[in-house]
């Protein structure tokens, strides 16, 4: 089944093993590769092949209809885009294909280019324009990290949008619907999330995970991203798959709504008596470093709060 190519404005557990012991048994190569042979389903139409917790990795998705495929996140860079397609052919062969990423960043975005012609990117306005914006810039700070990266990302560009939606768009696989929703300003200016409503499986993209937040957009703010957990929480997930680390369930929204809100008052705290933004970041993550792992990756919050209050 092939489409034309279109553009169009829409309305508004898994035992967890070592990765070093998985790659033993599974095609997981060292480095920032997505795995083959590791693709797990979750419920009857929603798959992912995890990450993990392989740095410059992403959880994969795949939504598999009747009729058409809706893969979520391609890995960096054309080879991993190539192992991401071959497990979407592996499921469905004959399937119309549709990508999305969470967001643009290279481990997410930079794998499409791999896929055939006639498989339809599906971007937001806000990933066009956050597109735009930044370009290449993100992937060249990933290109610098590892001669791995370096080759991964050799002659990499963005796909060009063939769908865009402002707020949101629902896609109909056949027996089985996707909805994709503009979530950002976040994470990134062009966070997506996808919900899978017939089987409760929410895509969250960096909004909400184990690993704690990280906040890499200007536009950002804590009360926006509060009320993204709002959104989040409204569909009312039964499992959660996040850009990285293992699945989980509401527990991930649950935990960023208390980091952020601690974040707001200690950070507005801080600098009533006069800390320095430093000196807040300081404190404030050794302060919470006694209680949640990674804590040293809330600074862009703290400086987002800091910034906010009065």
């Amino acid at each position: 089944m092939k489409l034309n190519k279109i553009f169009a404005v829409a309305t508004l557990s898994v035992l967890v093993i070592p990765f070093a012991a998985y790659a033993q048994e599974k095609n997981c190569p060292d480095g920032p590769v997505v795995c083959t042979d590791a693709t797990e389903q979750l419920t009857p139409h929603v798959y992912f092949i995890p990450d993990f917790s392989a740095p410059g990795v992403p959880n994969v998705g795949f939504v598999v209809g009747d009729a058409s495929t809706l893969v979520i996140d391609t890995g960096m860079g054309v080879e991993n885009g190539e192992r991401v397609l071959s497990e979407a052919l592996k499921l469905a062969p004959d399937n119309q294909l549709y990508i999305v990423s969470t967001h643009v960043h290279p481990e997410h975005d930079l794998g499409a280019p791999a896929f055939p012609a006639d498989a339809l990117m599906v971007r937001s306005g806000a990933q066009v324009t956050e597109i735009e914006i930044t370009g290449m810039r993100v992937a060249e700070i990933f290109r610098s990290r590892s001669e791995t990266n370096k080759r991964l990302l050799k002659d990499a560009a963005f796909r060009p949008a063939d769908l865009i939606f402002s707020d949101k768009l629902t896609l109909d696989l056949g027996g089985v619907s996707a909805e994709i929703a503009a979530m950002g300003p976040g994470h990134t200016l062009g966070d997506i999330t996808v919900f899978v409503p017939d089987e409760n499986v929410l895509f969250s993209g960096d909004l909400a995970m184990k690993p704690m937040p990280v906040v890499t957009s200007q536009q950002s703010t804590v009360a926006f991203w509060m009320g993204t957990l709002d959104k989040l929480e409204a569909y009312a997930p039964d499992v959660i798959i996040p850009s990285h680390g293992p699945k989980g369930g509401v527990e991930f929204i649950a935990t960023y709504r208390e980091v952020f809100e601690l974040v707001k008052t200690r950070a507005a705290e801080l600098k009533s008596s006069g800390k320095t933004q430093d000196e807040t970041v300081s404190t404030l993550t050794a302060e919470l470093s006694g209680t949640y792992e990674g804590a040293g990756r809330l600074a862009g919050a703290i400086r987002t709060a800091y910034g906010e209050a009065n």
